[in-house]
């Protein structure tokens, strides 16, 4: 027979075990923890990420540095990876800025992520008409502005080395910019980036440096 003292008892044990507090599913960890180690893997991941993209690009240079080498060896064009869609055609040197980039060939927009790029409809370098070369302004034509009247700009191809002088600039909308290569004309360089270059958006203008090609 249950006595007084027996139900008294359980009914105790009961009501101590609704109170004491349950540890939750996942070990014992409390909130404060979980969201601790949410944030710190987060961080992780943003970090990697940021680490990604410089040793993506410094890798991707290599890869078209061997290419370019390449198509120099072997007078042919050579593709920096298997699904590139663009090849080098050519090597910029700016002496007085001290930089050397390389250009690649027009590929509807994929190669500008990767270096200028000599558009299709262009005249060869040191060919009649204009050579046109396009790049982001904030990338490999961030230093555009920095040429001046004088300054020397050297092209090397597999056809061989040509040196343009820079003759000017200006800042033009993109649908008047006045670059005709069709025209047939004397020998010259334009180097074209959007305006203003510190942009964060894009708009309607276009930075503009023109050369003509030394004798």
């Amino acid at each position: 027979m249950t006595t007084l003292i027996d139900r008294t008892d359980r009914r105790f044990r009961w009501a101590a075990s609704v109170a004491a507090p349950r540890k939750a599913v996942t070990g014992g960890l409390s909130l404060t923890t979980l969201s601790a180690l949410a944030i710190l893997v987060a961080g992780l991941i943003i970090a990697a990420q940021a680490l990604f993209i410089p040793v993506k690009a410094q890798a991707a240079q290599l890869m078209m540095s061997r290419a370019w080498a390449t198509t120099l060896a072997t007078d042919t064009p050579t593709r920096p990876w298997s699904w590139a869609d663009f090849t080098p055609v050519a090597k910029l040197n700016f002496p007085e800025q001290h930089r050397i980039v390389l250009a690649l060939s027009d590929a509807a927009g994929e190669s500008l992520a990767f270096g200028p790029t000599l558009m299709a409809a262009s005249a060869q370098p040191g060919q009649r008409g204009v050579t046109v070369f396009a790049a982001h302004r904030d990338t490999h034509f961030a230093f555009l502005d920095k040429l001046k009247t004088g300054d020397a700009i050297t092209i090397a191809t597999r056809e061989g080395d040509f040196t343009y002088t820079v003759t000017g600039h200006e800042v033009v909308r993109w649908d008047v910019s006045g670059i005709h290569p069709a025209d047939n004309g004397p020998a010259r360089l334009a180097l074209v980036t959007c305006w203003p270059l510190d942009a964060k958006f894009r708009g309607p203008l276009r930075y503009v440096v023109w050369a003509e090609l030394q004798d």
